[in-house]
Protein backbone atom coordinates (compact mmCIF):
# COMPACT_ATOMS: atom_id res chain seq x y z
CA UNK A 1 0.00 0.00 0.00
CA UNK A 2 3.04 2.34 -0.58
CA UNK A 3 2.31 3.94 -4.17
CA UNK A 4 2.92 3.71 -7.20
CA UNK A 5 6.83 3.88 -7.97
CA UNK A 6 6.27 7.13 -9.68
CA UNK A 7 5.40 8.20 -6.56
CA UNK A 8 7.26 7.20 -4.23
CA UNK A 9 10.04 8.55 -6.32
CA UNK A 10 8.27 12.60 -5.97
CA UNK A 11 8.31 12.31 -1.82
CA UNK A 12 8.86 16.25 -1.21
CA UNK A 13 8.10 16.95 -4.70
CA UNK A 14 4.72 18.25 -6.13
CA UNK A 15 3.49 14.74 -8.32
CA UNK A 16 2.44 14.26 -11.24
CA UNK A 17 -1.42 14.51 -11.32
CA UNK A 18 -2.40 11.64 -13.55
CA UNK A 19 -0.15 9.10 -12.00
CA UNK A 20 -1.91 10.20 -8.41
CA UNK A 21 -5.83 9.61 -10.48
CA UNK A 22 -4.05 6.65 -11.66
CA UNK A 23 -3.43 5.45 -8.14
CA UNK A 24 -6.52 6.84 -7.55
CA UNK A 25 -8.63 4.89 -9.94
CA UNK A 26 -7.16 1.37 -8.41
CA UNK A 27 -7.88 2.22 -4.80
CA UNK A 28 -11.57 3.13 -5.69
CA UNK A 29 -11.66 0.10 -7.50
CA UNK A 30 -10.84 -1.79 -5.06
CA UNK A 31 -12.90 -0.22 -2.13
CA UNK A 32 -15.86 -0.81 -4.54
CA UNK A 33 -17.05 2.40 -5.86
CA UNK A 34 -17.45 2.19 -9.45
CA UNK A 35 -18.19 5.81 -9.56
CA UNK A 36 -14.79 7.05 -8.33
CA UNK A 37 -12.84 4.51 -10.45
CA UNK A 38 -14.58 5.55 -13.60
CA UNK A 39 -13.93 8.91 -13.10
CA UNK A 40 -10.18 8.86 -11.60
CA UNK A 41 -9.65 6.70 -14.47
CA UNK A 42 -10.77 8.94 -17.20
CA UNK A 43 -9.27 11.65 -15.84
CA UNK A 44 -6.06 10.20 -16.04
CA UNK A 45 -6.25 8.59 -19.43
CA UNK A 46 -7.27 12.66 -20.08
CA UNK A 47 -4.29 14.37 -18.78
CA UNK A 48 -1.93 10.98 -19.82
CA UNK A 49 -2.89 12.06 -23.41
CA UNK A 50 -3.06 15.80 -22.88
CA UNK A 51 -6.93 16.04 -24.14
CA UNK A 52 -9.27 19.22 -24.22
CA UNK A 53 -11.83 20.11 -25.61
CA UNK A 54 -12.21 23.10 -27.89
CA UNK A 55 -16.46 22.84 -28.92
CA UNK A 56 -17.26 25.00 -32.14
CA UNK A 57 -20.79 26.82 -31.01
CA UNK A 58 -23.14 29.62 -32.97
CA UNK A 59 -26.31 29.72 -34.02
CA UNK A 60 -27.54 27.05 -36.55
CA UNK A 61 -26.55 27.34 -39.87
CA UNK A 62 -23.49 28.66 -39.57
CA UNK A 63 -21.49 26.23 -40.93
CA UNK A 64 -20.32 25.12 -37.71
CA UNK A 65 -19.96 21.38 -39.15
CA UNK A 66 -18.30 22.18 -42.53
CA UNK A 67 -15.87 24.40 -40.61
CA UNK A 68 -14.97 21.77 -38.85
CA UNK A 69 -14.63 19.59 -41.43
CA UNK A 70 -12.37 21.80 -43.40
CA UNK A 71 -10.27 22.18 -40.49
CA UNK A 72 -9.89 18.42 -40.41
CA UNK A 73 -9.43 17.99 -44.15
CA UNK A 74 -12.04 15.16 -44.19
CA UNK A 75 -15.58 15.44 -44.79
CA UNK A 76 -16.05 13.50 -41.93
CA UNK A 77 -19.16 15.33 -40.24
CA UNK A 78 -22.92 15.54 -41.50
CA UNK A 79 -23.57 18.37 -43.07
CA UNK A 80 -26.64 19.42 -44.64
CA UNK A 81 -29.02 22.34 -45.79
CA UNK A 82 -31.43 22.10 -42.95
CA UNK A 83 -30.24 21.88 -39.01
CA UNK A 84 -27.97 18.71 -38.61
CA UNK A 85 -26.26 18.27 -35.57
CA UNK A 86 -28.83 17.43 -32.72
CA UNK A 87 -26.20 15.67 -30.21
CA UNK A 88 -22.72 17.36 -29.34
CA UNK A 89 -20.26 15.27 -31.21
CA UNK A 90 -16.11 14.44 -29.74
CA UNK A 91 -13.64 14.77 -32.89
CA UNK A 92 -10.78 13.48 -31.54
CA UNK A 93 -7.41 12.30 -32.44
CA UNK A 94 -7.36 8.43 -34.41
CA UNK A 95 -5.13 6.47 -36.35
CA UNK A 96 -7.94 5.73 -38.81
CA UNK A 97 -11.41 6.91 -39.48
CA UNK A 98 -13.50 5.71 -36.85
CA UNK A 99 -16.62 6.73 -35.00
CA UNK A 100 -18.41 4.98 -31.90
CA UNK A 101 -21.78 6.06 -30.29
CA UNK A 102 -23.12 5.38 -26.63
CA UNK A 103 -26.72 5.40 -25.85
CA UNK A 104 -27.75 6.46 -22.04
CA UNK A 105 -27.17 3.98 -19.84
CA UNK A 106 -25.08 1.31 -22.39
CA UNK A 107 -21.34 1.68 -23.24
CA UNK A 108 -19.25 2.40 -26.44
CA UNK A 109 -19.94 0.85 -29.80
CA UNK A 110 -17.94 1.32 -32.57
CA UNK A 111 -19.92 2.40 -35.97
CA UNK A 112 -18.84 3.44 -39.57
CA UNK A 113 -17.97 7.23 -39.66
CA UNK A 114 -20.50 7.29 -42.83
CA UNK A 115 -23.49 6.04 -39.79
CA UNK A 116 -22.79 9.52 -38.16
CA UNK A 117 -25.59 11.00 -39.87
CA UNK A 118 -28.23 7.94 -38.37
CA UNK A 119 -27.05 9.47 -34.68
CA UNK A 120 -26.61 12.87 -34.94
CA UNK A 121 -28.61 14.71 -37.40
CA UNK A 122 -32.00 16.17 -37.16
CA UNK A 123 -33.61 14.13 -39.84
CA UNK A 124 -32.69 10.81 -38.16
CA UNK A 125 -32.57 11.25 -34.79
CA UNK A 126 -34.71 14.57 -34.29
CA UNK A 127 -34.31 15.97 -30.91
CA UNK A 128 -31.97 13.05 -29.81
CA UNK A 129 -34.85 10.53 -29.95
CA UNK A 130 -32.79 7.88 -29.72
CA UNK A 131 -31.60 8.62 -26.53
CA UNK A 132 -27.65 9.22 -27.74
CA UNK A 133 -26.02 10.33 -24.91
CA UNK A 134 -22.23 10.48 -25.79
CA UNK A 135 -20.54 10.31 -29.86
CA UNK A 136 -16.58 10.20 -30.74
CA UNK A 137 -15.09 10.17 -33.62
CA UNK A 138 -11.52 9.55 -34.16
CA UNK A 139 -9.64 11.76 -37.34
CA UNK A 140 -5.89 11.00 -38.26
CA UNK A 141 -5.75 14.93 -38.09
CA UNK A 142 -2.25 16.78 -37.64
CA UNK A 143 -4.23 19.10 -35.79
CA UNK A 144 -5.66 17.11 -33.10
CA UNK A 145 -2.57 15.25 -32.87
CA UNK A 146 -1.13 16.87 -29.60
CA UNK A 147 -4.47 16.58 -27.83
CA UNK A 148 -7.14 19.46 -28.91
CA UNK A 149 -10.41 17.53 -29.43
CA UNK A 150 -12.84 19.44 -31.41
CA UNK A 151 -16.73 19.33 -30.34
CA UNK A 152 -19.73 19.51 -33.22
CA UNK A 153 -22.59 21.27 -31.13
CA UNK A 154 -26.37 21.97 -31.92
CA UNK A 155 -26.61 25.05 -33.48
CA UNK A 156 -29.11 27.51 -31.22
CA UNK A 157 -32.00 29.20 -32.36
CA UNK A 158 -33.58 26.56 -34.63
CA UNK A 159 -37.10 24.89 -34.06
CA UNK A 160 -35.80 22.61 -32.70
CA UNK A 161 -35.82 23.24 -28.92
CA UNK A 162 -33.90 20.27 -27.66
CA UNK A 163 -30.64 20.79 -29.47
CA UNK A 164 -29.96 23.98 -28.04
CA UNK A 165 -30.30 22.75 -24.54
CA UNK A 166 -27.95 19.82 -25.29
CA UNK A 167 -25.60 22.41 -26.47
CA UNK A 168 -26.07 24.43 -23.30
CA UNK A 169 -25.69 21.00 -21.22
CA UNK A 170 -22.12 20.57 -22.75
CA UNK A 171 -20.95 23.92 -21.16
CA UNK A 172 -19.37 22.92 -17.92
CA UNK A 173 -17.03 20.49 -20.26
CA UNK A 174 -16.06 23.32 -22.58
CA UNK A 175 -12.36 24.17 -22.01
CA UNK A 176 -11.35 26.59 -25.14
CA UNK A 177 -14.47 27.97 -28.27
CA UNK A 178 -14.62 28.71 -31.27
CA UNK A 179 -17.25 31.22 -31.89
CA UNK A 180 -18.49 30.97 -35.74
CA UNK A 181 -20.53 33.91 -36.76
CA UNK A 182 -21.98 35.25 -39.91
CA UNK A 183 -22.60 38.17 -42.23
CA UNK A 184 -26.01 37.49 -42.81
CA UNK A 185 -28.18 37.14 -40.36
CA UNK A 186 -25.91 38.99 -37.31
CA UNK A 187 -25.23 37.91 -34.42
CA UNK A 188 -28.23 37.29 -32.21
CA UNK A 189 -28.84 37.85 -28.61
CA UNK A 190 -29.06 34.09 -27.75
CA UNK A 191 -25.91 33.24 -29.66
CA UNK A 192 -24.34 36.02 -27.70
CA UNK A 193 -25.82 34.87 -24.27
CA UNK A 194 -24.25 31.59 -24.87
CA UNK A 195 -20.87 32.91 -25.50
CA UNK A 196 -21.05 35.11 -22.43
CA UNK A 197 -21.81 31.86 -20.70
CA UNK A 198 -18.56 30.12 -22.03
CA UNK A 199 -16.38 33.39 -21.76
CA UNK A 200 -16.89 33.37 -18.07
CA UNK A 201 -15.54 29.85 -17.75
CA UNK A 202 -12.90 29.84 -20.49
CA UNK A 203 -10.33 32.20 -21.38
CA UNK A 204 -9.30 31.07 -24.96
CA UNK A 205 -11.99 32.22 -27.53
CA UNK A 206 -11.64 32.01 -31.23
CA UNK A 207 -13.88 33.89 -33.15
CA UNK A 208 -14.73 32.98 -37.11
CA UNK A 209 -16.30 35.10 -39.41
CA UNK A 210 -17.68 32.26 -41.73
CA UNK A 211 -19.05 32.02 -45.24
CA UNK A 212 -17.20 35.27 -46.11
CA UNK A 213 -17.76 34.44 -49.81
CA UNK A 214 -21.64 35.31 -49.96
CA UNK A 215 -21.29 38.66 -49.16
CA UNK A 216 -19.37 42.07 -50.27
CA UNK A 217 -16.18 43.41 -48.65
CA UNK A 218 -17.81 46.23 -47.19
CA UNK A 219 -20.64 43.92 -45.50
CA UNK A 220 -17.88 41.35 -44.16
CA UNK A 221 -16.21 44.44 -42.92
CA UNK A 222 -19.21 45.84 -41.19
CA UNK A 223 -20.18 42.71 -40.34
CA UNK A 224 -16.92 42.13 -38.16
CA UNK A 225 -16.38 45.35 -36.67
CA UNK A 226 -20.32 44.81 -35.58
CA UNK A 227 -19.47 41.42 -34.00
CA UNK A 228 -16.00 42.73 -32.27
CA UNK A 229 -18.33 45.37 -30.55
CA UNK A 230 -20.93 43.51 -29.58
CA UNK A 231 -18.71 40.25 -28.09
CA UNK A 232 -16.30 42.83 -26.36
CA UNK A 233 -19.87 44.66 -24.59
CA UNK A 234 -20.61 41.25 -23.75
CA UNK A 235 -17.73 39.55 -22.68
CA UNK A 236 -15.68 42.59 -20.74
CA UNK A 237 -12.52 42.01 -22.53
CA UNK A 238 -11.06 42.41 -25.46
CA UNK A 239 -11.49 40.74 -28.80
CA UNK A 240 -8.18 40.80 -30.88
CA UNK A 241 -8.97 38.91 -34.17
CA UNK A 242 -11.48 37.78 -36.08
CA UNK A 243 -10.74 35.57 -38.91
CA UNK A 244 -12.69 35.62 -41.94
CA UNK A 245 -12.80 32.27 -43.79
CA UNK A 246 -15.04 30.30 -46.16
CA UNK A 247 -15.06 26.64 -45.20
CA UNK A 248 -17.20 25.64 -48.18
CA UNK A 249 -14.24 27.04 -50.22
CA UNK A 250 -11.60 25.06 -48.21
CA UNK A 251 -13.58 21.96 -48.16
CA UNK A 252 -14.15 22.12 -52.42
CA UNK A 253 -10.53 23.68 -52.92
CA UNK A 254 -11.35 26.71 -54.40
CA UNK A 255 -11.59 30.22 -53.87
CA UNK A 256 -8.96 32.40 -52.15
CA UNK A 257 -7.29 31.60 -48.63
CA UNK A 258 -8.64 34.73 -46.93
CA UNK A 259 -7.48 34.04 -43.18
CA UNK A 260 -7.41 30.05 -43.23
CA UNK A 261 -3.61 30.38 -42.61
CA UNK A 262 -4.01 32.79 -39.71
CA UNK A 263 -6.95 30.44 -38.32
CA UNK A 264 -4.63 27.19 -38.03
CA UNK A 265 -1.74 29.15 -36.87
CA UNK A 266 -4.04 30.54 -34.20
CA UNK A 267 -5.29 27.06 -32.67
CA UNK A 268 -2.01 25.48 -33.20
CA UNK A 269 -0.87 28.28 -30.65
CA UNK A 270 -3.55 27.38 -28.68
CA UNK A 271 -2.38 23.62 -28.46
CA UNK A 272 1.15 24.64 -27.79
CA UNK A 273 0.33 27.46 -25.03
CA UNK A 274 -2.92 26.61 -23.18
CA UNK A 275 -3.95 22.84 -23.70
CA UNK A 276 -1.85 21.03 -21.20
CA UNK A 277 -2.62 23.66 -18.42
CA UNK A 278 -5.97 23.77 -18.91
CA UNK A 279 -5.83 19.62 -18.46
CA UNK A 280 -4.01 20.38 -15.72
CA UNK A 281 -6.42 22.52 -13.78
CA UNK A 282 -9.36 19.88 -14.57
CA UNK A 283 -6.75 16.69 -13.49
CA UNK A 284 -5.79 18.28 -9.91
CA UNK A 285 -9.68 19.56 -9.07
CA UNK A 286 -11.18 16.07 -9.76
CA UNK A 287 -8.21 14.69 -7.92
CA UNK A 288 -9.24 16.96 -4.47
CA UNK A 289 -13.02 15.75 -5.14
CA UNK A 290 -12.44 12.31 -5.37
CA UNK A 291 -10.04 12.01 -2.48
CA UNK A 292 -12.88 13.07 -0.25
CA UNK A 293 -14.85 10.80 -1.97
CA UNK A 294 -12.90 7.99 -0.83
CA UNK A 295 -11.95 8.77 2.42
CA UNK A 296 -15.52 9.21 3.00
CA UNK A 297 -15.76 5.69 2.14
CA UNK A 298 -12.98 4.44 4.10
CA UNK A 299 -14.81 5.99 7.29
CA UNK A 300 -17.85 4.51 6.84
CA UNK A 301 -16.35 0.65 6.33
CA UNK A 302 -14.18 0.76 9.58
CA UNK A 303 -16.87 2.97 11.51
CA UNK A 304 -19.31 -0.70 10.52
CA UNK A 305 -16.39 -3.05 11.23
CA UNK A 306 -16.09 -1.42 14.53
CA UNK A 307 -19.61 -1.45 15.66
CA UNK A 308 -21.65 -4.63 16.42
CA UNK A 309 -24.05 -5.41 13.14
CA UNK A 310 -27.07 -5.06 15.01
CA UNK A 311 -26.27 -1.96 15.85
CA UNK A 312 -25.29 -1.11 12.22
CA UNK A 313 -28.22 -2.56 10.40
CA UNK A 314 -30.62 -0.68 12.94
CA UNK A 315 -28.44 3.15 12.09
CA UNK A 316 -28.92 2.21 8.77
CA UNK A 317 -33.04 1.49 8.57
CA UNK A 318 -32.86 4.64 10.57
CA UNK A 319 -30.80 6.77 8.14
CA UNK A 320 -32.96 5.75 4.87
CA UNK A 321 -35.76 6.64 7.38
CA UNK A 322 -34.31 10.09 7.73
CA UNK A 323 -33.47 10.67 4.53
CA UNK A 324 -36.98 9.64 2.73
CA UNK A 325 -38.72 11.90 5.39
CA UNK A 326 -35.89 15.12 4.14
CA UNK A 327 -36.82 13.98 0.73
CA UNK A 328 -40.85 15.45 1.39
CA UNK A 329 -39.58 18.07 3.29
CA UNK A 330 -37.67 19.70 0.13
CA UNK A 331 -41.26 21.15 -0.62
CA UNK A 332 -40.53 23.50 2.15
CA UNK A 333 -37.78 24.91 0.74
CA UNK A 334 -39.49 25.18 -3.06
CA UNK A 335 -42.57 27.03 -1.80
CA UNK A 336 -40.06 29.49 0.18
CA UNK A 337 -38.23 30.18 -3.36
CA UNK A 338 -41.53 30.18 -5.16
CA UNK A 339 -42.73 32.72 -2.69
CA UNK A 340 -39.86 35.35 -2.92
CA UNK A 341 -39.80 34.85 -7.07
CA UNK A 342 -43.54 36.08 -6.84
CA UNK A 343 -42.79 38.73 -4.68
CA UNK A 344 -39.58 39.85 -6.14
CA UNK A 345 -41.55 39.87 -10.17
CA UNK A 346 -44.42 42.21 -8.34
CA UNK A 347 -41.59 44.68 -7.22
CA UNK A 348 -39.67 44.70 -11.01
CA UNK A 349 -43.13 44.69 -12.35
CA UNK A 350 -44.37 47.74 -10.41
CA UNK A 351 -40.60 49.46 -11.18
CA UNK A 352 -40.77 49.36 -14.57
CA UNK A 353 -43.85 50.02 -15.07
CA UNK A 354 -43.09 53.83 -13.26
CA UNK A 355 -39.99 53.79 -15.55
CA UNK A 356 -41.90 53.14 -18.88
CA UNK A 357 -44.93 56.18 -17.96
CA UNK A 358 -41.56 58.28 -16.94
CA UNK A 359 -39.66 57.58 -20.04
CA UNK A 360 -41.42 56.93 -23.08
CA UNK A 361 -43.21 60.51 -23.64
CA UNK A 362 -39.73 61.85 -23.35
CA UNK A 363 -37.76 59.42 -25.42
CA UNK A 364 -40.87 59.74 -28.57
CA UNK A 365 -40.77 64.02 -28.17
CA UNK A 366 -36.73 63.34 -28.63
CA UNK A 367 -37.28 60.96 -31.34
CA UNK A 368 -39.70 63.26 -33.66
CA UNK A 369 -37.14 65.90 -33.73
CA UNK A 370 -34.34 64.21 -34.51
CA UNK A 371 -36.50 62.51 -37.39
CA UNK A 372 -37.16 65.94 -38.64
CA UNK A 373 -33.20 66.76 -38.93
CA UNK A 374 -32.99 63.35 -41.09
CA UNK A 375 -33.08 64.05 -44.87
CA UNK A 376 -35.71 61.51 -46.76
CA UNK A 377 -35.30 61.70 -50.01
CA UNK A 378 -33.62 58.08 -50.89
CA UNK A 379 -36.49 55.90 -48.31
CA UNK A 380 -33.67 53.42 -47.72
CA UNK A 381 -31.65 55.25 -46.08
CA UNK A 382 -34.25 57.22 -44.41
CA UNK A 383 -35.02 54.26 -42.86
CA UNK A 384 -31.68 53.11 -41.57
CA UNK A 385 -31.09 56.50 -40.37
CA UNK A 386 -34.33 56.15 -38.45
CA UNK A 387 -33.70 52.84 -37.13
CA UNK A 388 -29.99 53.70 -35.61
CA UNK A 389 -31.83 57.28 -33.89
CA UNK A 390 -34.14 55.01 -32.28
CA UNK A 391 -31.48 52.73 -31.13
CA UNK A 392 -29.18 55.73 -29.81
CA UNK A 393 -32.44 57.33 -27.60
CA UNK A 394 -33.86 53.63 -26.13
CA UNK A 395 -29.88 53.30 -25.16
CA UNK A 396 -30.18 56.92 -23.76
CA UNK A 397 -32.63 56.29 -21.70
CA UNK A 398 -32.80 52.21 -20.98
CA UNK A 399 -29.49 52.25 -20.21
CA UNK A 400 -28.52 54.44 -17.56
CA UNK A 401 -32.33 52.94 -16.14
CA UNK A 402 -30.27 49.78 -16.27
CA UNK A 403 -27.81 50.85 -14.21
CA UNK A 404 -29.83 51.79 -11.66
CA UNK A 405 -32.05 48.50 -10.92
CA UNK A 406 -29.22 46.81 -11.31
CA UNK A 407 -28.24 47.65 -8.08
CA UNK A 408 -30.87 47.16 -6.64
CA UNK A 409 -31.73 44.02 -8.12
CA UNK A 410 -28.35 42.74 -6.62
CA UNK A 411 -29.56 43.70 -3.10
CA UNK A 412 -32.43 41.69 -3.25
CA UNK A 413 -31.06 38.95 -5.62
CA UNK A 414 -28.10 38.79 -2.33
CA UNK A 415 -31.05 38.95 0.32
CA UNK A 416 -32.87 36.17 -1.12
CA UNK A 417 -29.80 33.83 -1.17
CA UNK A 418 -28.80 34.26 2.18
CA UNK A 419 -32.12 33.70 3.29
CA UNK A 420 -32.70 30.54 0.51
CA UNK A 421 -29.32 29.26 2.32
CA UNK A 422 -30.11 29.67 5.66
CA UNK A 423 -32.85 27.72 5.14
CA UNK A 424 -30.98 25.02 3.62
CA UNK A 425 -28.67 24.81 6.07
CA UNK A 426 -31.33 24.65 8.78
CA UNK A 427 -32.77 21.63 6.60
CA UNK A 428 -29.55 20.30 6.62
CA UNK A 429 -29.12 20.91 10.58
CA UNK A 430 -31.99 19.39 11.33
CA UNK A 431 -31.35 16.17 9.85
CA UNK A 432 -27.77 16.10 11.52
CA UNK A 433 -29.94 16.37 15.10
CA UNK A 434 -32.23 12.99 14.01
CA UNK A 435 -29.08 10.85 15.71
CA UNK A 436 -28.13 9.35 12.88
CA UNK A 437 -24.31 9.73 12.79
CA UNK A 438 -24.05 10.23 9.10
CA UNK A 439 -25.61 13.09 8.49
CA UNK A 440 -23.75 15.14 11.39
CA UNK A 441 -21.09 16.63 8.50
CA UNK A 442 -24.38 17.70 6.51
CA UNK A 443 -24.59 21.49 8.38
CA UNK A 444 -21.65 22.24 6.95
CA UNK A 445 -22.23 20.89 3.07
CA UNK A 446 -23.68 23.79 2.13
CA UNK A 447 -22.55 28.35 2.26
CA UNK A 448 -23.46 31.32 0.47
CA UNK A 449 -20.59 30.05 -2.47
CA UNK A 450 -20.97 26.14 -2.60
CA UNK A 451 -24.71 25.54 -1.70
CA UNK A 452 -26.17 28.81 -3.87
CA UNK A 453 -24.80 27.90 -7.16
CA UNK A 454 -25.83 30.29 -9.04
CA UNK A 455 -23.49 33.30 -7.91
CA UNK A 456 -25.01 37.16 -6.92
CA UNK A 457 -24.06 38.92 -9.78
CA UNK A 458 -26.94 40.02 -11.26
CA UNK A 459 -26.77 41.25 -14.97
CA UNK A 460 -28.97 42.31 -17.54
CA UNK A 461 -29.27 41.60 -21.37
CA UNK A 462 -27.30 44.20 -23.55
CA UNK A 463 -29.25 46.48 -26.51
CA UNK A 464 -28.68 43.91 -29.20
CA UNK A 465 -31.62 44.24 -31.70
CA UNK A 466 -30.75 44.69 -35.27
CA UNK A 467 -32.97 45.28 -37.82
CA UNK A 468 -32.30 42.68 -41.27
CA UNK A 469 -31.98 43.92 -44.49
CA UNK A 470 -34.89 45.20 -45.67
CA UNK A 471 -36.57 42.55 -48.23
CA UNK A 472 -36.28 43.84 -52.13
CA UNK A 473 -39.58 44.63 -52.28
CA UNK A 474 -39.57 46.27 -49.38
CA UNK A 475 -36.46 48.09 -50.76
CA UNK A 476 -38.33 48.83 -54.06
CA UNK A 477 -41.19 50.60 -51.80
CA UNK A 478 -38.79 52.83 -49.84
CA UNK A 479 -37.17 54.21 -52.57
CA UNK A 480 -40.62 55.11 -54.40
CA UNK A 481 -41.54 56.47 -51.12
CA UNK A 482 -38.98 58.66 -50.36
CA UNK A 483 -39.05 60.26 -53.86
CA UNK A 484 -42.41 61.50 -53.67
CA UNK A 485 -41.55 62.61 -50.27
CA UNK A 486 -44.07 60.12 -48.82
CA UNK A 487 -42.14 58.73 -45.30
CA UNK A 488 -44.80 58.43 -42.73
CA UNK A 489 -44.99 54.75 -43.56
CA UNK A 490 -40.81 55.07 -42.52
CA UNK A 491 -41.85 57.00 -39.73
CA UNK A 492 -44.16 54.66 -38.14
CA UNK A 493 -41.99 51.48 -38.26
CA UNK A 494 -39.26 53.49 -36.99
CA UNK A 495 -41.31 54.57 -33.77
CA UNK A 496 -42.65 51.27 -33.36
CA UNK A 497 -38.58 49.63 -33.29
CA UNK A 498 -38.17 52.78 -31.15
CA UNK A 499 -41.20 51.26 -28.50
CA UNK A 500 -39.88 47.46 -29.02
CA UNK A 501 -36.29 48.42 -27.72
CA UNK A 502 -37.66 50.23 -24.68
CA UNK A 503 -40.56 47.93 -23.77
CA UNK A 504 -38.45 44.47 -24.92
CA UNK A 505 -34.96 45.45 -22.84
CA UNK A 506 -37.24 47.27 -19.38
CA UNK A 507 -38.95 43.48 -19.28
CA UNK A 508 -35.54 41.67 -18.97
CA UNK A 509 -35.04 43.21 -15.42
CA UNK A 510 -37.73 41.10 -14.27
CA UNK A 511 -37.15 38.13 -16.23
CA UNK A 512 -33.50 37.93 -15.48
CA UNK A 513 -34.04 38.26 -11.81
CA UNK A 514 -36.90 35.44 -12.20
CA UNK A 515 -34.39 32.82 -14.00
CA UNK A 516 -31.81 33.00 -11.96
CA UNK A 517 -33.97 32.54 -8.39
CA UNK A 518 -35.16 29.63 -10.23
CA UNK A 519 -32.47 28.11 -11.65
CA UNK A 520 -30.64 28.27 -7.84
CA UNK A 521 -33.52 26.67 -6.45
CA UNK A 522 -33.48 23.58 -8.72
CA UNK A 523 -29.60 23.67 -8.71
CA UNK A 524 -29.47 23.55 -4.82
CA UNK A 525 -32.29 20.85 -4.21
CA UNK A 526 -30.19 18.79 -6.93
CA UNK A 527 -27.41 18.70 -4.67
CA UNK A 528 -29.33 18.10 -1.28
CA UNK A 529 -30.87 14.94 -2.93
CA UNK A 530 -27.75 13.59 -4.36
CA UNK A 531 -25.76 14.26 -1.20
CA UNK A 532 -28.54 12.74 0.92
CA UNK A 533 -28.60 10.05 -1.80
CA UNK A 534 -24.60 9.21 -1.49
CA UNK A 535 -24.26 9.16 2.16
CA UNK A 536 -27.33 6.16 2.19
CA UNK A 537 -25.21 4.68 -0.61
CA UNK A 538 -21.96 4.78 1.53
CA UNK A 539 -23.69 3.87 4.56
CA UNK A 540 -25.55 0.46 3.01
CA UNK A 541 -22.49 -0.98 1.01
CA UNK A 542 -19.98 -0.55 4.31
CA UNK A 543 -22.96 -2.43 6.64
CA UNK A 544 -23.02 -5.05 3.74
CA UNK A 545 -18.79 -5.09 3.64
CA UNK A 546 -18.88 -5.89 7.22
CA UNK A 547 -21.59 -8.44 7.58
CA UNK A 548 -19.64 -10.38 5.09
CA UNK A 549 -15.82 -9.67 6.67
CA UNK A 550 -17.54 -10.48 10.50
CA UNK A 551 -18.86 -13.74 9.20
CA UNK A 552 -15.23 -15.28 8.41
CA UNK A 553 -13.85 -14.07 12.10
CA UNK A 554 -11.54 -11.79 14.14
CA UNK A 555 -8.62 -12.19 12.38
CA UNK A 556 -10.31 -11.08 9.11
CA UNK A 557 -12.01 -7.83 10.68
CA UNK A 558 -8.44 -7.23 11.99
CA UNK A 559 -6.75 -7.49 8.75
CA UNK A 560 -9.95 -5.34 6.91
CA UNK A 561 -9.30 -2.55 9.22
CA UNK A 562 -5.92 -2.32 8.84
CA UNK A 563 -6.24 -2.92 5.14
CA UNK A 564 -8.43 0.21 5.34
CA UNK A 565 -5.86 2.53 7.45
CA UNK A 566 -3.55 2.08 4.90
CA UNK A 567 -5.64 3.07 2.15
CA UNK A 568 -6.97 6.24 3.67
CA UNK A 569 -2.65 6.86 4.71
CA UNK A 570 -1.81 6.74 1.06
CA UNK A 571 -4.82 8.90 -0.46
CA UNK A 572 -4.23 11.48 2.06
CA UNK A 573 -0.86 11.06 0.91
CA UNK A 574 -2.04 11.16 -3.10
CA UNK A 575 -3.60 14.71 -2.01
CA UNK A 576 0.02 15.89 -0.36
CA UNK A 577 1.86 14.83 -3.19
CA UNK A 578 -0.05 16.62 -5.80
CA UNK A 579 -0.90 19.40 -3.89
CA UNK A 580 2.60 20.49 -1.84
CA UNK A 581 3.90 24.06 -2.20
CA UNK A 582 -0.53 25.40 -2.91
CA UNK A 583 -1.72 27.36 -0.24
CA UNK A 584 -3.98 25.89 2.56
CA UNK A 585 -6.84 27.98 0.70
CA UNK A 586 -5.58 26.47 -2.36
CA UNK A 587 -5.95 22.84 -1.33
Amino acid sequence: MSGTPELREVSGNKASPEAALSRLAELAQELGSDYAFEEAKGLAERLAEGRFYSACIGQFKRGKSMLLNALLEDRILPTGVVPITTVPTVVRYGRSRTARVRFEGGTWTGIAPEELAQYVSEEHNPENAKGVNGVEVFCPSALLADGMCFVDTPGLGSVFAGNTAATRAFVPHIDAAIIVVGADPPTAGEELTLVEQVGKQVRDLVVILNKADRVSEAERKAAKEFTKRVLEKRLRRGVNTIYEVSALERVEHRGPERDWGKLATALTTLVREAGRSLVQAAGERGLRRLSEELLTIIDEEKDALIRPIEESEHRTENLRRTISEAERSLRELEYLFMAEQRGLSDLFLEQRKQFLAETMPQAKGEFAAELKRLPRRFGPKFRCDSMRVGQEIAERHVLPWLEAEQGRAEQEYRAIAARFVKSANDFLGRLSESGVRELERMPHALDAEKGFRVRSRFTFEELLHVSLPASPLRYMADVFLGAVGASSAIERDAQEFLDYLVDMNSTRVQSDVVNRVQESRRQLEVEIRKLLHEVRRIAESAVEHARKTKAEGAAAVEAALARLDAIRAEVCGLQASVFVGDSADEA
